[in-house]
């Protein structure tokens, strides 16, 4: 039996990250603590905590580095602030009660640090240390973070060192505002993309023309200016693929579309490639008569499909919410997209029939005011969602 505990605390060089494990010493974290303190390794010897030398904290914990120590100068930091930091931490938190008194014999933690090369203050080094190990051991002792938790915030969240967003589509955000970029005009579309509001509504469609202009690489081009944004490849496609699949994704495409004009086989490739590598898979029904006699032959069902009304069509052909229900009866778990002459005026009749995105080109991309353009269609969606967000550890 053991539990498993992370914290980082602090900022800059002496920013502490501790992963940790405490459990019995007669079961696995007992065998593995034995296994650290007798088979060292150049750069990352583990040692016992002390809160001073000759006086090592109960339960005794092992610090194990996490970053090769290259010479005296991290050896010290290691050995002296951190050292002692981890020990205080274990200490204080049995006077506390966050560990049982009567369980300090009984088990042992090993405890993962880090510590920056450049690492200078040991004030700090101390301090953060000290903070995160005893975060670290509350949230391992009480089973934290919960799963409620981690899925309130798993697309909330960005990731301080990876420096962007990596944003999905989760069910309680929606609907949301898909922007189609469709001229086939590079520098006019980043201009586009400079004036869009900053909304988490907001998603954005690399378009047919702009990707046969440019191929695939567009995509990479287009992150340049959003960098956090999720991008769609719309590249309805008709033949391999699984191929299509793989070059969108290499230009970093959250999401890609395929035609559902094309063979079942080649659907189905398209989506088993799509959900392989963990992007969104799109079928566009244009054209398809029974959209719900499709997805019914389909082997697994894409993440969105989109009803759309054509360019050419849309003064004759009406739009057909009337099957957004009908395929959220019969598939439950599909996004339903609607495209083709989306405009303010038909947009809330979509959302009533339950559309989760609205498809918007030439009324927010041609438009002389871009920003207000886009606002129309937010202010219908609802708020974004970190506008209340409370933080709470």
């Amino acid at each position: 039996m053991y539990k498993i505990g992370e914290a980082l605390v602090g900022k800059d060089n002496e920013v502490a990250h501790i992963d940790l494990m405490i459990g019995e010493k007669e079961g696995v974290i007992g065998e593995a603590f034995a296994h650290g303190m007798t088979n060292l390794s150049h750069g990352h010897t583990p040692l016992l905590s002390v809160i001073r030398p000759n006086l090592p904290c109960k339960p005794y914990t092992l610090i194990v580095p996490k970053v090769t120590a290259a010479g005296m100068e991290d050896v010290t930091k290691i050995f002296g602030p951190a050292q002692a930091a981890v020990a205080k931490a274990v200490a204080d938190a049995v006077e506390e009660g966050i560990i049982p008194k009567d369980k300090i014999e009984e088990w042992v933690i090993i405890c993962s640090v880090f510590i920056h090369p450049q690492a200078k203050d040991f004030r700090k080094i101390y301090q953060y240390n000290y903070g995160a190990t005893k975060l670290a051991l509350k949230r391992a002792l009480n089973d934290q973070p919960s799963l409620d938790k981690i899925m309130f915030d798993k697309d909330r969240a960005t990731h301080p060192i990876m420096g962007f967003r990596a944003p999905r589509l989760p069910k309680w955000n929606a609907p949301y505002l898909q922007i189609a970029l469709d001229a086939p005009d590079l520098e006019k579309t980043k201009k586009v993309l400079e004036e869009l509001p900053k909304s988490d509504k907001i998603i954005l469609e690399a378009g047919t023309p702009l990707i046969k202009k440019y191929g695939v690489k567009v995509i990479s081009e287009l992150r340049q200016v959003a960098k956090d944004a999720f991008i769609i490849a719309d590249l309805k496609t008709l033949d391999v693929g699984q191929l299509e699949v793989d070059m969108s994704f290499d230009e970093t495409a959250d999401a890609v579309v395929v035609s559902g004009l094309a063979t079942v086989d080649v659907i189905d490739k398209f989506i088993y490639e799509a959900k392989r590598l963990g992007i969104y898979s799109i079928i566009d029904t244009m054209n398809v008569v029974d959209p719900v006699k499709l997805l019914s032959g389909l082997k697994d069902q894409p993440e969105i499909v989109i009803l759309h009304r054509s360019v050419d069509s849309e003064s004759k052909q009406k739009h057909r919410f009337e099957l957004i229900s009908k395929i959220k009866k019969e598939f439950p778990n599909v996004y339903i997209a609607v495209a083709g002459g989306i405009e303010p005026d038909t947009a809330p009749e979509a959302l009533k029939e339950g559309a989760d995105i609205l498809i918007v080109g030439r009324y927010i991309t041609q438009s002389k005011d871009i920003e207000r353009s886009a606002e129309q269609f937010i202010n219908l969606l609802g708020d974004d969602i970190d506008l209340k967000r409370v933080h709470v550890e």
